[in-house]
């Protein structure tokens, strides 16, 4: 009799056990027949699917990296330009100059600011710096010209302070073994579309759920090869815990 083969799938890495039960979820539901007599299991696939879909987004890099790498480029463009102006002054032929000049490029070296140190320790570092530069130094800025300057390095120091948040949020947002979970919710759901599918097919004949069966032992044996190094199912006698 022709049925669905038993497969291991809890041995899939992440990507591919995600990649095969959305396959067999998205063949499933275009199936008429399938979709009809085995109405339940598909739906509670396509959930299953879903949900592990979201935990895998959220199990791998934040999209907010990205923003923050850019932020942080920015920021260490606008630091950069900022010392070169201030060493530009240090010698201007005019005392008040040179002098507010001089004290905002010891300033600078007290604080030995190193945009290529760790996101935090830079971003810390930078938000007593430009405090400083707000307060016991707004007047060596004034004089130089340099408001805009320290208006935009807080500007973008500030939105790296809130992209990490928010990054930070994301991650806090995960519970252990959410996609451990979500994955045994899809082993459960597949398995039990399988053996929907085979039973309808002992009791009504194979022929009008072949399609969906020849489909479905197709990506099994080629999942089994390329993913699995060739494993063989075990035992017809243990399908159900294979699928799980």
């Amino acid at each position: 009799m022709k049925e669905i083969q038993t497969v291991y799938i809890s041995g899939m890495n992440n990507a591919a056990h995600f990649l095969f039960v959305s396959n067999m979820a998205e063949r499933a539901e275009k199936d008429s027949v399938v979709a009809e007599k085995c109405a339940a299991q598909v739906k509670a696939l396509k959930k299953a699917v879903q949900t592990e879909d979201e935990n895998m987004q959220l199990s791998s890099k934040s999209m907010t990296t990205d923003k923050i790498a850019d932020a942080d480029r920015l920021r260490d463009r606008l630091y950069a330009g900022y010392k070169k102006a201030v060493a530009g002054y240090t010698e201007f032929p005019v005392a008040e100059i040179a002098e507010a000049a001089a004290a905002l490029n010891q300033h600078i070296k007290d604080y030995k600011i190193n945009p290529q140190a760790q996101l935090d320790k830079e971003t810390g570092l930078l938000v007593n710096f430009i405090q400083d530069l707000e307060t016991k130094f707004a007047g060596q800025v004034k004089v130089l010209s340099l408001g805009a300057f320290v208006e935009k390095l807080k500007s973008a120091n500030e939105e790296v302070r809130t992209l990490m948040g928010q990054r930070t949020d994301e991650r806090s947002a995960k519970t252990a073994g959410a996609l451990k979970a979500a994955r045994a919710e899809s082993d459960e759901a597949y398995k039990m579309l399988v053996l929907h599918v085979n039973a309808h097919a002992l009791l009504e004949g194979e022929e009008a759920y072949a399609a969906f069966i020849d489909y479905a032992n197709t990506e099994i044996e080629h999942f089994r090869k390329e993913v699995l190094g060739g494993k063989k199912g075990k035992a017809k006698a243990d399908s159900a815990d294979e699928t799980e």
